[in-house]
């Protein structure tokens, strides 16, 4: 009889660590104090909060001819670090116009006064409500960060962030805001034959229900904030800018180089002129005796 019972037993320790080898470890304790920027990682299907050791520090002073845009974020920043009601920010529009360099100087100019950022990936989005718990008792305030976000309606992330912005049962904490970028204004792709649902009633065109899903989503941030593309002499100017803040010449061959540099990327925006500054700068520092 004791035979059995200690084989019993035995079997069931086997067993246990059996178990114990397939349950993820817990995840460990967040050090708020390691860094102003985080990022949400999935291990062993857990997420958890890593510190970003060098955050990516860029100034307001830095993003040029964009000050509309500069200002609307700044403002709605401050307003949220103060304690003071704040907006959800959708940033749309062009490329390389500065619109995840905002948040990044938003985060350099208020981390001092308590700003975090936490950037999350679109694929785990859905676990959104656990970052809101997770930080709903802390002190800091925080930014979910989603660059360059899109979507097709049938994506978990999708719903989670339709949820954490407007619409779920357990009201967002006070302490969290969604900033996300995209180059979509609706943030999920749109079809030529979703204009065929519109109806004409009385006179006014009323969407098709595709469509109105589509808006659902965007209308949830109450700020929009939407870029343009830049013209040569935007474009010029961000260029001269970058090239003496990496501590370059702005002589007169700068134009020329930077219009070539353009038309051989296809694009004027404000990362292509800071791409130019580096080879401008870098060529020109090789070149000397």
């Amino acid at each position: 009889m004791n035979d059995s019972v200690d084989r019993f037993i035995d079997r069931l320790g086997h067993l246990l660590d059996r178990l114990e080898r397939l349950v993820p470890p817990a995840a460990p304790p967040v050090d708020w104090s390691a860094s102003t920027a985080f990022r949400w990682r999935k291990r062993a299907g857990r997420g958890q909060l890593e510190p970003v050791r060098h955050p990516h520090a860029i100034g307001f002073a830095d993003l040029k001819d964009i000050d509309d845009q500069k200002k609307r974020v700044r403002d709605n920043t401050a307003q949220f670090v103060a304690g003071r009601p704040a907006n959800n920010v959708l940033l749309t529009g062009a490329r390389g116009t500065g619109k995840s360099s905002l948040v990044k100087a938003a985060l350099s100019e208020c981390s001092r006064r308590g700003l975090r950022l936490i950037e999350v990936d679109k694929s785990d989005l859905v676990d959104l409500p656990d970052i809101a718990d997770l930080v709903a008792d802390r002190k800091e305030r925080f930014i979910v960060f989603c660059d360059d976000l899109s979507f097709e309606a049938s994506e978990g992330g999708y719903k989670a962030l339709k949820a954490i912005l407007d619409g779920s049962i357990a009201g967002s904490s006070a302490n969290l805001l969604v900033y996300a970028t995209s180059n979509r204004r609706h943030l999920m792709p749109e079809f030529m034959d979703e204009n065929l649902e519109a109806k004409h009633v009385d006179g006014e065109i009323h969407p098709g229900e595709t469509t109105e899903e589509k808006i659902s989503l965007s209308e949830r941030f109450g700020l929009w904030v939407s870029f343009y593309p830049f013209d040569q002499e935007q474009y010029l100017h961000i260029a001269e800018h970058w090239v003496g803040v990496l501590g370059g010449k702005v002589d007169g061959g700068l134009h020329a180089a930077a219009r070539l540099w353009a038309l051989e990327r296809g694009s004027r925006s404000g990362r292509v002129a800071f791409q130019f500054a580096r080879d401008y700068v870098g060529r020109g520092a090789r070149a000397r005796p």
